[in-house]
């Protein structure tokens, strides 16, 4: 089963079959150029990777301010949890936004869009 984009090379010479790889390859690299494209700079990777590991962060760092305003509106926090709670989140808030400043990373750049609940930050 062949796709309608296949060339049909017939001929019994590898030349021929050299060339036409060739010229596709070529054709290939001319509208790749068009496309995005993976970027292994390696300072870009390390960048990309820590936006990855500190959009995780965020959300979960979201997600403990959540649920600790669940719990003290709940009741289940004496007024000596609240604060050490309060204290342990706005450190690990103050911590995730040095290093967003560290790697040079915006605030939009550890958003995410999280489909119907909308987006993170």
């Amino acid at each position: 089963m062949q796709s309608e984009n296949a060339t049909v090379v017939q001929s019994d010479s590898l030349s021929d079959f050299k060339s036409l790889m060739t010229l596709e390859s070529s054709d290939a690299r001319a509208t790749a150029h068009s496309k995005p494209r993976l970027n292994l700079d390696q300072e870009k990777v390390k960048n990309g990777l820590a936006q990855l590991v500190l959009t995780i962060i965020k959300l979960l760092h979201e997600l403990l301010e959540r649920q600790a305003i669940r719990r003290m509106e709940a009741g289940s926090l004496t007024d000596e949890q609240i604060d050490q709670l309060g204290c342990t989140l706005m450190r690990q808030a103050e911590e995730i936004e040095r290093i967003r400043l560290q790697f040079g990373l915006e605030e939009k750049d550890l958003n995410l869009e999280l489909g119907p609940l909308g987006k993170l930050v």
